[in-house]
């Protein structure tokens, strides 16, 4: 039945332009058709550039170690499309994924929904049919005329305003922020993850026009990274509130350093969320320090093996990647290999200026159409110095690096999400 959804329906992921809508006339009437599922359960809402994924699943953690019923949407998947769509971090069934496609083909084909419209109705279908509790709704693009702003949430959360998908939202932070800030709604509260002077009288404006209060995480939230007591596979830090110690040696399986900013963010989520909900400070550190055991995370700053060090990361644009390179560079290794592979709407040469010429290229394709040629890549490369063969697969690509690494050396797959799908398929290391 997804062979079905995939080859009737454009999915952006796969085509680009071709699968995007400047309305949300389809989505309203797909919720209409199947009765606004959206009004059967609580909400939030999460946009921004970078990060809205992690922080998705984070409060998805901390809301089912509370012990509600939880539901979370997100997007692309990596491997599975029932990651998607999942409750108390149990993938959508296989069987509900089949009747669903079944039972409602004539809608489908009257509609002419895209692939992203289409599991939107999916999962707000499903939370309901799961007598879902709260659901946490991550954007696909956007805010404003993204298929998931039909809902009306307790709280909307922007993480970050980077320059993405600026073909679609605009070309300036401040177009951008306003095409985020499209998810605020009347009277709900809103968290802005990061502060940034160009942006911040965007939402400040538009939060007079609903009358919302707004926090700005970073304002109120700040952490401090520090040595693990366990786990060397853990982020731990101490939280500060204002300024004062607030929680001790708090420990996250979201291991990225780039997470601390994240989790600043989460914080002010679950504050606000805790005016209606409850959730205990043991909570939110259990919720915190088991993010992939509860909602099945993966792809994020993840360490595959030990020897040589493997680590894939789904950073995909500028911002997202400038943060992941500089951790990168600062690991001790006797001689970095990248795996590395883009996606061909992205501004290419920009990413490129972030990589380290020290490293040995390994220049690849995702195995999807909007993949950057792999010998375009190299050549593209070739010009800030960047130097390494080009493989026609991620497949090739990494074990070409592998037969070259030694053991104190590190390998690193990223680039695109694509490309870490297609990585974690052969590596077996996605708890999906």
């Amino acid at each position: 039945m997804l062979d079905f959804l995939y080859s009737s329906l454009p999915m952006y992921q796969r085509v680009g332009r071709a699968a995007y809508k400047s309305d949300l006339e389809t989505t309203v009437r797909l919720d209409n058709y199947f009765g606004n599922p959206h009004r059967s359960f609580r909400s939030i809402h999460i946009a921004g550039t970078n990060g809205k994924g992690s922080v998705s699943h984070m409060l998805s953690s901390v809301l089912q170690s509370a012990g509600y019923r939880t539901g979370l949407y997100t997007s692309p998947h990596l491997i599975d499309f029932r990651e998607r769509i999942r409750v108390d971090g149990k993938m959508i069934s296989k069987a509900y994924i089949t009747s669903f496609v079944k039972d409602n083909k004539e809608i489908i084909k009257k509609l002419e929904p895209s692939f992203f419209e289409m599991t939107v109705a999916m999962a707000f279908l499903y939370f309901k049919w799961t007598k879902t509790d709260i659901a946490i709704i991550e954007t696909g693009m956007g805010g404003r005329l993204d298929s998931t702003n039909i809902i009306i949430p307790e709280i909307s959360v922007i993480t970050n305003i980077g320059l993405d998908h600026t073909q679609f939202l605009g070309d300036t932070p401040e177009k951008i922020a306003a095409e985020k800030a499209g998810i605020i709604k009347n009277r709900v509260p809103v968290v802005i993850g990061e502060s940034n002077e160009k942006t911040d009288p965007v939402f400040t404006a538009k939060v007079r026009e609903t009358n919302s209060d707004i926090c700005f995480a970073d304002k109120r939230y700040s952490l401090e990274k520090v040595l693990p007591v366990a786990d060397p596979g853990s982020l731990d830090f101490d939280v500060y509130r204002k300024g004062y110690p607030f929680m001790k040696q708090v420990s996250t399986d979201m291991t990225g350093d780039y997470q601390l900013k994240n989790i600043t963010t989460v914080l002010q989520a679950v504050e606000l969320a805790g005016r209606k909900n409850k959730i205990n400070p043991g909570s939110l550190r259990s919720g915190l320090r088991n993010v992939k055991q509860n909602t099945g995370f993966c792809g994020r700053w993840q360490k595959i093996r030990k020897e040589p060090l493997v680590i894939c990361d789904s950073a995909h644009n500028y911002d997202g990647l400038r943060i992941v390179i500089d951790q990168l560079t600062r690991l001790k290794s006797d001689k970095l290999h990248i795996i590395l592979g883009l996606v061909n709407d992205k501004d290419v040469d920009g990413i490129l200026d972030l990589f380290p010429v020290s490293a040995e290229y390994y220049f690849t394709k995702a195995s999807i159409p909007r993949a950057l040629d792999e010998h375009l890549l190299q050549k593209k490369a070739s010009r800030g110095s960047l130097r390494g063969a080009a493989y026609r697969s991620v497949p090739e690509a990494y074990s070409s690096a592998l037969s070259k690494a030694g053991k104190r050396d590190i390998v690193f797959v990223g680039g695109s999400t694509f490309v870490v799908a297609d990585f974690l398929k052969i590596s077996g290391s996605c708890p999906a």
